[in-house]
């Protein structure tokens, strides 16, 4: 009961957000549910002074929601298909992967961005944006202030690969008779699923190829989301080694129990749908999980200041353009040396 009355006023104002964050991400998907409630969130803190009322709730909402929706996008990985239809793909997953976590590593020394951005805005841009963004910072222990600087950079290069990528496809004479190599460049090369949905979707307009860069495209970046795993359980690991004190080392705290259970619900969504079950059974979990998403980026809006984050918002922009560049690039040299382009 004191539990209650200590955090739900604070999960009210979060799903109070949420709910017209959600559909307005529904009407402009490029946008995003997510990219809209830090938004809210960061305007309305800027009125709203005093939150002792509802601070608990709203911290406990951008901690515990925020993990129950990263093990709920386990119920969307079907293992089966990733494996048999990112093959071709995977040699250019890992190249971009390695590179933008490379270059996130060599700017935070260059141009000393604080770690936890640079390792936010990697990760976001490498495997696949909010939700990698989402899975990693309780891992790292990153603040809101670092969640919403890594989400809103993401968010800027989302929107510019969304509407420049097909012109740069038809400029550089991507098979415009199959959607293969588009939607390898389009999964391979950005980091939101909202994005590459819309760039391929708009080449299958552009060239009346059906669903075909589509579908390519979305198994592209589901192969990439798989990478979440590894690259968490990692980050976990160096985390808890690096503050470790004496012979404190925490399995546990290593390798973070909502991170396991995203794998189990991957297994779990991979041996039903092996047995027969339907993939629709798994879609309204998969909807919840992106709806709580958006609520827990809503009370991270509400924790964050927004005054603070344009001010230190350049070299975390170049960050996101220097990852951006560099994974665009690999994926393209990759193609080309594969005979895909």
């Amino acid at each position: 009961m004191n539990w209650i009355k200590k955090n739900l006023p604070g999960i009210l104002v979060c799903l109070a957000i949420a709910i017209p964050a959600w559909l307005l991400g529904k009407a402009l998907p490029v946008i995003g549910g997510a990219v809209f409630a830090i938004l809210f969130g960061m305007v309305i803190t800027l009125f709203w002074e005093d939150k002792q009322g509802a601070a608990s709730g709203i911290k406990w909402s951008s901690k515990y929601i925020l993990q129950t929706a990263v093990v709920l996008l386990g119920f969307g990985m079907d293992l089966q298909v990733v494996v048999k239809t990112g093959r071709q793909s995977l040699p250019i997953i890992i190249c971009t992967i390695s590179t933008s976590l490379l270059l996130a590593w060599l700017l935070h020394k260059s141009l000393n961005i604080p770690g936890k951005i640079s390792t936010l805005i990697g990760v976001g841009s490498s495997i696949c944006g909010g939700s990698a963004i989402a899975a990693t910072a309780p891992v790292i222990d990153a603040d809101d202030d670092e969640v919403a600087q890594a989400i809103s950079v993401i968010f800027f290069f989302n929107v510019l690969a969304a509407i420049l990528f097909p012109i740069f496809g038809k400029l550089l004479g991507f098979d415009q008779t199959s959607g293969t190599s588009f939607g390898i460049f389009a999964g391979t090369a950005i980091n939101d699923t909202s994005s590459v949905t819309a760039a391929a979707a708009t080449w299958d307009s552009m060239f009346h190829l059906g669903s075909q860069t589509l579908d390519k495209a979305v198994t592209v970046k589901l192969t990439r989301t798989l990478a979440i795993i590894p690259i968490t359980l990692a980050l976990g690991y160096f985390t808890a080694k690096k503050e470790q004190r004496g012979n404190s080392f925490s399995l546990k705290r290593a390798f973070p129990a909502f991170i396991l259970y995203f794998v189990l619900a991957s297994l779990i969504t991979t041996f039903a749908l092996a047995n027969g079950v339907n993939a629709n059974v798994f879609l309204p979990l998969k909807e919840l999980s992106k709806f709580m998403i958006v609520m827990a980026m809503a009370a991270i809006g509400l924790n964050s200041n927004i005054v603070k984050l344009v001010k230190s918002g350049a070299k975390p922009l170049l960050l996101g353009a220097s990852c951006w560049a560099g994974i665009t690039a690999v994926s393209l040299l990759l193609q080309r040396l594969m005979g895909l382009w």
